[in-house]
């Protein structure tokens, strides 16, 4: 059994796609998928299904990030979807509708709402690593980090997490497309809606990542560690 980590996807179904078949993940398997499923890239609906039927098949974990607390605080309230609709909330309305925005909350299926609202998780660890969307303040267990934290903290320095787990995240995008990691913190958002940009699965057990992008290509790779 694998446990294997996949960073943020923001829209790229083409690159999940590649990814997949790849990994070639099974059953016995754990995905972890670390959050920002929608948004900026263009095609927050076809992610969101391949993620509900993947949750059908194989065990399946996925995290909240920024980007689907935006969503569904946008779904009632318009100063968050102001808000949302500048940072990607666009896009992934276009990927439902195609050009019009009126009616938007009503043409995403039920089904996505309730993935959305009730199917994600705000962390997820197991015996050897800690997995968030953004990062943790190292002192704090993980009920008590804050909102701020785990959703939209950036990673600018490696965490040594009172638990003494590897933490892995997302949300800081590495622009030179390969994972960030130290010996107590992994970061595997490698822009996966970017023009170059890359989505990263990481097998926490070998440290081998692969990736794909939009354009269906594939690499491999073993983490590289900096000192803490």
């Amino acid at each position: 059994m694998r446990t294997l980590a996949v960073g943020d996807i923001h829209g790229a179904s083409a690159a999940l796609d590649a990814l997949l078949a790849v990994v070639k993940p099974t059953p016995d398997d754990l995905l972890v998928f670390l959050g920002d499923y929608v948004d900026r890239g263009p095609d927050t609906r076809g992610v969101l299904d391949r993620l509900i039927r993947l949750q059908q098949t194989h065990r399946v974990v996925c995290l909240r990030g920024n980007h689907e607390l935006m969503m569904t605080r946008a779904r009632h309230d318009r100063g968050e979807l102001r808000m949302w609709l500048s940072v990607g909330g666009a896009e992934a309305i276009q990927s439902y509708t195609g050009t019009h925005r009126q009616n938007w909350q009503e043409v995403i299926p039920a089904e996505h709402w309730a993935f959305l609202e009730e199917g994600l998780v705000d962390f997820y660890q197991t015996r050897t690593h800690i997995f968030v969307h953004a990062n943790l303040y190292p002192e704090h267990t993980l009920e008590d980090q804050p909102e701020l934290m785990l959703f939209w903290e950036f990673l600018s320095a490696p965490v040594r997490h009172v638990s003494g787990k590897v933490m892995v995240c997302g949300h800081s995008t590495q622009r030179g497309g390969v994972p960030k990691a130290w010996p107590t913190t992994v970061c595997i958002d490698t822009g996966a809606y970017h023009p170059g940009g890359w989505l990263t699965c990481l097998d926490l057990g070998s440290q081998k990542y692969w990736q794909a992008n939009q354009r269906g290509e594939t690499r491999a790779g073993h983490l590289e560690e900096e000192a803490d």
